[in-house]
């Protein structure tokens, strides 16, 4: 209700109280005052109602003015949040102002609605900050399975694991092995099968040339390269199929515990090959027992471990 509307109501219901009030003062009876009051009363408390709300009209703008921007929420606060209310502005807003907690806690929960690879990233970045290096590198590197490509991702994965304790050296390749794996590793699986579209269409192409081209000199063209893309093709969907089953069946792992002993077989009482720290990277050879896993090293080493001392990337 406006406050022209407020004013217009209220002046009416002023001059009935009124008349009332005068028929209550000369009335013929006390009984006929009685039902005449009983009648005006609501009216009148009306009139005080809306007499009140067209002075807080009035001084409505001068409290809005007076109004502050709200405070950003703290950790307490977060964690009151229901799941599906959280965002990724509000972990980003923990991270920026130090509340590295309540980021942790946020990004945990966004992701379990689904994975990202901006989500992961900055997961790993609140581990870093907090001085947990081993979760730190562990979504990195899940980060990293997501986007392969992203420059900065594997930049924070190397300067997270110059923090561990473990140093290991992997087993040298061949050059021109070690070469194909890494141009293999350097796109995502999504990646290399657009690729392999477009030289699928480019092959499509020369072979249109070959067959329609009415110079042999056209033809030649045409044919080479048909052959050209058809090799292409072939080596992308090859490098997708890997990337694709890197996502599909994770093998590698990353050692949470401060310190963990690799055994000879999966018992307490297997000898002690070895020690690794938290942070380390290890694939996981054989999976078929629930409580130990057979891991291998970048150096060749294998041994056995418990599972609760790792997390699957």
């Amino acid at each position: 209700m406006g406050i022209k509307t407020v004013a217009k109501n209220g002046s009416i219901n002023i001059i009935t109280a009124l008349f009332a009030m005068l028929l209550l003062m000369y009335g013929p009876s006390m009984r006929a005052k009685t039902v005449v009051w009983e009648a005006v009363e609501p009216v009148a408390a009306e009139v005080t109602d809306e007499t009140e709300q067209v002075k807080a009209d009035k001084a409505a703008p001068a409290e809005a003015d007076a109004v502050e921007m709200p405070a950003i929420a703290s950790h307490t606060e977060f964690a009151d949040k229901q799941q599906g209310e959280v965002t990724k502005a509000d972990a980003d807003s923990a991270y920026i102002r130090g509340d590295y907690a309540a980021a942790i806690q946020i990004y945990e929960e966004l992701l379990q609605q689904g994975e990202a690879a901006e989500v992961y990233y900055n997961l790993g970045n609140s581990y870093y900050k907090s001085g947990d290096i081993a979760r730190a590198i562990l979504n990195y590197e899940r980060a990293l399975l997501l986007q392969p490509d992203n420059g900065d991702i594997r930049a924070n994965v190397e300067i997270a694991r110059s923090k561990t304790v473990d140093k290991i050296t992997p087993v040298p390749e061949v050059f021109f092995i070690a070469w194909i794996h890494s141009l293999g590793d350097h796109l995502g699986a999504d990646t290399w099968g657009k690729w392999a579209i477009v030289c699928f269409i480019l092959f499509l192409v020369g072979i249109g040339l070959f067959f329609l081209g009415k110079q042999v000199r056209l033809k030649k063209a045409g044919l080479t390269a048909a052959v050209i893309f058809l090799i292409l093709v072939v080596v992308c969907n090859l490098f997708a199929s890997r990337q694709k089953d890197k996502l599909v069946n994770r093998d590698r792992a990353i050692v949470l515990t401060p310190s963990v002993t690799v055994r000879s077989t999966p018992s307490e009482t297997g000898t002690s090959l070895f020690i690794l720290h938290e942070g380390c990277k290890v694939q996981i050879k054989d999976n078929t027992l629930s409580e130990w896993k057979e891991i291998s090293l970048e150096d060749g080493k294998v041994g056995w471990l418990p599972v609760s001392s790792i997390e699957i990337i």
